[in-house]
């Protein structure tokens, strides 16, 4: 007769091998998108002191990235961009030779597989850095529905595979659906940025899109952290205005919402493992108090684990030679 106990969970934990084996959740390359970012000029590659490791780069430097992104094995990008110059109509998100477009045809020509989705939102070409049009300091929503849609038009014409808006303004992804469908992008998904809290882990994404609100802050449209019931209701309205997958944002402070949509929703699941969560790691591991890889690589574990179909994470690149 055996000792107790009978049922011994450790057996399988005795060796790396006998882990991998039995290992449930695994992360896989072909499950990431990689955030890259757009800038005005030739052979430009600025790097962003709060994300390290990351750049702005010209549409000639991001050609370049997209090849060597195919090369490590990463098939996706979320691509932003920061244009030359910002007015009060975000007439730069628009524009038919504007950053994104620009950089949406020279990263086809280049790496012609690569998956590019585009961030469709207006607070990195406002001038005042809001999401959409202002009247006083009041964020006006339904004026915003049109440059919205105009936007997500304009990349599917310039090549985007998906529109992923994230400006967070009630109606948008229905404004959306309608444009791209009269248009003939009926085939072009979106992937709603649905539950997008204002969240206090953006801090260095600011830096890298040049986003920074004017005035006040985005807590008038962006979700409160607190709320996951209504993270879910927001989900639902997105897609019953037609959106074909749903964005969770941040992504480790919101396992909770993850794992409660992947429940509820038939529909596949991304979240953004944002540019505070990445940059909060970096700085510990730079002083020796964190393991980075092995930090990284359980973040991400966990995101996965929660129920996220595809991550976005600026750790893409480095995780290639993790796995």
């Amino acid at each position: 007769m055996s000792a107790f106990p009978a049922t011994r969970l450790r057996r399988f934990r005795r060796t790396g091998a006998l882990r991998e084996l039995v290992r449930e959740t695994r992360l896989d390359l072909r499950d990431f998108v990689y955030p890259v970012f757009a800038c005005p000029g030739t052979g430009v590659e600025k790097p962003l002191e709060g994300l390290p490791g990351i750049a702005q780069r010209s549409v000639d430097r991001l050609a370049d990235e997209a090849v060597e992104l195919m090369g490590l094995g990463i098939g996706a990008v979320l691509l932003f961009g920061i244009p030359e110059e910002k007015d009060e109509a975000a007439s730069g998100a628009y524009d038919e030779d504007g950053i994104v477009q620009q950089a949406l045809r020279a990263m086809a020509e280049r790496a012609p597989e690569m998956v590019l989705l585009t961030d469709v939102c207006l607070c990195e070409y406002t001038s005042h850095g809001h999401c959409g049009v202002v009247d006083g300091d009041e964020i006006v929503n339904d004026l915003s529905l049109d440059l919205l849609a105009k936007t997500a038009v304009s990349h599917a014409e310039a090549g985007a595979h998906a529109v992923c808006p994230s400006d967070m303004m009630d109606g948008r992804v229905g404004a959306i659906r309608g444009a791209l469908d009269t248009e003939g992008f009926e085939q072009v998904p979106i992937v709603s940025y649905a539950a997008k809290a204002a969240s206090a882990f953006y801090g260095p994404f600011r830096e890298a899109a040049e986003s920074a609100p004017a005035f006040g802050d985005r807590r008038s449209y962006q979700m409160d952290p607190a709320n996951a019931r209504e993270a879910l209701r927001e989900c639902e309205l997105d897609l019953q205005e037609g959106a074909d997958a749903l964005m969770i944002k941040p992504a480790f402070p919101s396992l909770d919402v993850i794992a409660a949509a992947r429940a509820r929703f038939d529909v596949p699941i991304f979240a953004y493992n944002v540019s505070g969560e990445y940059a909060m790691v970096k700085a510990a591991a730079a002083r020796g108090w964190l393991d980075e890889p092995a930090a990284a690589i359980e973040s991400l574990t966990a995101i996965k684990r929660a129920g996220a179909d595809v991550i976005v994470s600026y750790w893409a690149k480095e995780l290639a030679g993790w796995l």
